[in-house]
């Protein structure tokens, strides 16, 4: 019991078994990127869930076969918009009507209608923000080392190959039955990866 909660601190000498083997999975080369999806689908039924897929442009529908989760970039871009435009109505607002008091020709000290430029330019420019930054975030960038790197032919994935990676933080992670269920899903060449 107490092992398997050091084990998930990540405590030195309690680190999972996976993480104990430095084994970051295995990986198999595909040939088309319905091949690669033909594979993913076929490992999710068999039941791995912690799969990654690598290949040299967007594939329509892998995220779906990965079972990966909708970005939340669209959201973080609707917050920060939403930011930039209470920002520019209040900064309006309190330097017009509440700092500095000016009355011009009997006009208003704070209206809605000139302000609606402030506005749009300020949510624009922080969901501009938000959207470069998050990006960043989100795809862990810069990442100066990734096991994948390790995978013999990794290059293949920047070309024409379509790489399809068992996780060993999977669950149900054995590294030869791994390599034995790649192969048999038309895998090209499969190997086990080091961490």
């Amino acid at each position: 019991m107490l092992e398997a909660v050091l084990s998930k601190l990540g405590l030195p000498g309690y680190e999972p078994e996976a993480a104990r083997q430095k084994v970051y999975g295995v990986i198999g080369d595909f040939d088309t990127p319905e091949d690669l999806l033909r594979a993913i689908r076929t490992a999710r039924a068999a039941g791995y869930t912690k799969l990654e897929a690598f290949s040299p442009f967007p594939i329509h529908g892998v995220d779906e076969a990965l079972g990966a989760p909708r970005s939340p970039l669209g959201r973080i871009v609707i917050v920060f918009a939403l930011l930039g435009l209470t920002a520019a109505v209040l900064l309006q607002w309190w330097t017009g009507a509440v700092d500095y008091k000016l009355i011009i020709a009997g006009k208003p000290l704070f209206a809605l209608e000139p302000s609606v430029p402030i506005m749009f330019e300020l949510a624009v420019l922080l969901s501009a923000f938000a959207t470069v930054l998050g990006m960043f975030h989100l795809n862990r960038i810069p990442t100066y080392y990734h096991p994948f790197f390790n995978y013999s032919r990794h290059a293949g994935a920047s070309n024409d190959r379509f790489l399809l990676a068992i996780e060993a933080q999977d669950p149900k992670f054995q590294a030869e039955e791994a390599v034995r269920f790649l192969d048999s899903c038309g895998s090209r060449h499969t190997e086990v990866v080091e961490a």
